[in-house]
């Protein structure tokens, strides 16, 4: 009896904790069902985004490789090695555009692209 009881006061506890983030606005879902579909819907903070971005300019390949690695990028040792070889890029051009078009004739897609240059400054 002690554990069935032990059982529903944690089961208790942990409802608690998902309804103290609900509001008071009744849209006629139940509280859990809001508060999980709350946390699915939340989107993932890519890597590139939480990170620091590297230079383009002074980092070595690997480290380049590593941040494109985080990002999320396909094929990083490639796209490293294509970054230093484009070397040196101008400090204003923080789009990096340079890179950009220099790395487009290889069609690597908009969102690797976009990746690409997400962990990058110049």
């Amino acid at each position: 009896m002690t554990r069935t009881v032990t059982l529903f006061g944690v089961a208790a506890l942990a409802a608690g904790v998902l309804l103290s983030g609900c509001t008071g606005t009744d849209t006629g879902t139940s509280g859990a069902a809001a508060a999980t579909s709350a946390v699915a819907a939340a989107p993932a903070t890519p890597a590139a985004t939480t990170a620091a971005k590297i230079s383009a300019n002074t980092a070595s390949e690997s480290e380049i490789a590593a941040a494109l690695r985080a990002a999320g990028v396909t094929s990083p040792e490639r796209w490293a090695e294509e970054v230093v070889e484009y070397r040196p890029y101008e400090v204003d051009d923080t789009a990096l555009s340079r890179l950009r078009q220099k790395l487009a004739k290889y069609n690597p897609g908009e969102e690797t692209m976009n990746k690409i240059l997400a962990a990058l400054r110049p």
